[in-house]
């Protein structure tokens, strides 16, 4: 079922047009997104479709009664209602209905044959139970958990979160509406990988309709079928997720470039035939039946390839030995105060690695120490024989905001001739006039590549990055990655970007607070290793269930001495058991109120919250020794 369409859509600001003849539907299945470079108009596109802006032109056509949710970027929940009453609020014509019944349960106590009575209940408990109304509550606490919102903050008033927390709310509200169309702009900010694993798995199996703007190219990868590129002031449509559309992008390329070169070239064989023959009487007639022919030509427009016209390079002028960097037993933090501990790193040359982890747990800090930018608490790092480092920093602070960007390059480089730096500006997206910004006014994607220049004219063997996919639109971050791709150096990186870790990395680093492992492969191969150490922990805990309900089930022949020996041990057993799951959901809480925006910047704080993870994980430890033990004990009373 066709649910809209856009016929003919544009947007234009007096002469200027920022689209138009924008083709679009959506069916009642459809996963789609919508991407294209920054500034071609898909907010706006976006704005139009959810009835926020009306069109310059075209038209819109909605099914009768579509009900349909829009989240703008960054747009968080403002409410005075707490967490929970807040969601509440969605299911009120169940609690409605709910109250209703248990009037109706009362008076059907009283009048026991009244069938009217008993109809409206009957007909309620359907209504009720269809629509889900003795789960609702505990649908509610499920996306809330997905959302990483514990029921500590429940009973918290929306308005008293952090900007982060009320987008992530407002998206929890509204897959709870579960609307017939729901419309994205960037669903991704301020989630970490944990929770966007969790939103793909909702949204591929979410009832209704998407439409998607987004960064996240894994994201996409994992949740659309359809692409619609705004390009050229208008929309281009693709089958199938982000990948395909990268493939398809490249086909169509060819083809019309080839198509282009044949027509061209047939152009040039017409106007040498017409320049030879339009002057002779003999051949006149034919020479002016071509031009005409010529004339009436539509004539093709020559076909870009964004990558292929950009040659971003990060040369290096020298190999390094093979080994890189080996740190042993390190621990990172401030003041003192580990962020992480038992840090273990061993990269060779050609290596590209990937660190990752939850937030706040240290990556940036563990490449700022690597830059000496910060010292480790502990732990010495060994750089290899002819090792250069280069370091991009996510906060760009190496920029000087008093310069233009030519300056920036130039001032740096001083006997290299401005045409030179001109061309390495332009192959990161800086031409014409760009040169002549002041670093002041850029955007965030533009310092972004700025900072990226600065690097490539380094010529280090070996780069150390922080997220240097943020901020850069899908096309930057395709270029970055060609380029890192035949970088022929070393790599050690964090990024939130999966789709990137994913392509470029051949070696993952999870940081946790008391320590790091190594998996081999890239975000793909880690994932397919987590979900194995899932299912054999599962296992395991599947296995001591199975035993422990053995062992409860056996019959004994015990003296009373023994059976209340017996007793005691299985009380202590109970009470372990009861503890560890304590401890465990305080780690759970904890490791909560670390995601919080207010506890990002406070180092004091999350080191805090580390050292209490880190004693109660210690104390479960101990508690599992001690279990171990008694049930050892416990055991033997059956074999008796």
């Amino acid at each position: 079922m066709i649910l809209l369409q856009l016929h003919q859509i544009a947007r234009l600001f007096g002469a200027d047009i920022l689209f138009e003849n924008v083709q679009l539907e959506i069916k009642s299945n459809s996963r789609i997104a919508l991407v294209g470079q920054n500034g071609v108009g898909k907010s706006t596109l976006l704005k139009i479709i959810a009835g926020v802006e009306e069109p310059s032109k075209g038209e819109i056509i909605k099914k009768n009664n579509i009900s349909l949710s829009y989240l703008a970027q960054d747009t968080g929940l403002n409410s005075e209602k707490t967490v929970f009453n807040e969601m509440l609020s969605i299911f009120n014509h169940l609690i409605k209905i709910e109250k209703r019944m248990k009037e109706l349960e009362q008076q059907m106590a009283i009048n026991h044959d009244n069938e009217k009575i008993f109809k409206e209940y009957e007909q309620l408990q359907y209504t009720f139970s269809n629509q889900n109304g003795y789960g609702y509550e505990a649908e509610i606490r499920s996306i809330l958990h997905g959302f990483k919102f514990d029921e500590s903050f429940y009973d918290k008033k929306i308005s008293s979160l952090s900007g982060g927390q009320k987008t992530r709310l407002a998206l929890a509200k509204m897959l709870l509406e579960k609307p017939d169309l729901l419309i994205l702009d960037e669903p991704t900010n301020h989630l970490d990988i944990e929770t966007l694993n969790w939103l793909e798995k909702y949204l591929q199996s979410y009832s209704g309709a998407l439409l998607i703007v987004s960064h996240d190219r894994y994201f996409l990868d994992k949740v659309v079928n359809e692409i619609y590129e705004l390009d050229k002031h208008t929309s281009i449509h693709y089958k199938g997720n982000y990948s395909k559309y990268v493939k398809q992008k490249q086909i169509n390329y060819e083809l019309n470039k080839k198509a282009y070169e044949a027509q061209q070239a047939n152009i040039k064989k017409e106007k040498e035939f017409i320049a030879k023959n339009i002057a002779r009487s003999s051949t006149t007639k034919r020479a002016q039946s071509r031009q005409k022919q010529l004339n009436k030509m539509e004539i093709l427009e020559k076909p870009t390839n964004f990558t292929a016209s950009i040659n971003v390079e990060f040369p290096i002028d020298k190999n390094s030995g093979n080994e890189v960097l080996k740190l042993n037993d390190a621990s990172i933090g401030y003041n003192n105060q580990p962020l992480a501990k038992h840090i273990n790193l061993d990269i060779k040359k050609n290596d590209a690695v990937a660190i990752i982890g939850p937030n706040g747990i240290g990556k940036s800090t563990l490449l700022k120490s690597i830059m000496n930018v910060i010292p480790f608490l502990k732990g010495n790092l060994k750089i290899g024989a002819n090792v250069s480092l280069g370091y991009y920093d996510q906060e760009q602070e190496n920029l000087n905001y008093k310069k233009d960007v030519l300056h920036e390059l130039w001032d740096l480089h001083p006997t290299t001739n401005e045409k030179d730096i001109r061309t390495k500006l332009a192959s990161f997206l800086f031409k014409g006039d760009d040169v002549a910004k002041p670093i002041s006014v850029l955007s965030g994607g533009e310092k972004a590549r700025l900072t990226l220049a600065k690097l490539s004219m380094e010529y280090n063997n070996t780069l150390i990055l922080d997220e240097p996919t943020n901020h850069l639109d899908l096309q930057s971050k395709t270029m970055l990655e060609n380029a890192l791709s035949n970088f022929e150096g070393t790599l050690c990186f964090v990024s939130h970007d999966r789709y990137f870790i994913n392509k470029i990395a051949n070696k993952i680093i999870e940081l946790n607070p008391n320590g790091s492992k190594l998996y081999l492969g890239n975000y793909d191969y880690y994932l397919e290793k987590k979900q194995e150490e899932i299912d054999n922990l599962e296992k395991q805990q599947k296995n001591v269930a199975i035993k422990v309900e053995v062992i409860n089930n056996k019959k004994y022949n015990l003296s009373r001495e023994e059976q209340k020996q017996r007793r005691q041990i299985e009380r202590k057993i109970k009470d372990i058991e009861e503890n560890i799951q304590l401890k465990e959901e305080e780690i759970s809480n904890i490791e909560q109120m670390m995601l919080a925006d207010k506890y990002q910047q406070d180092s004091k704080k999350l080191t805090e919250f580390h050292e209490q993870i880190i004693s109660l994980q210690n104390e479960i430890e101990e508690n599992l020794a001690i279990w171990e033990n008694l049930t050892t004990e416990f055991e033997k009373f059956n074999n008796r």
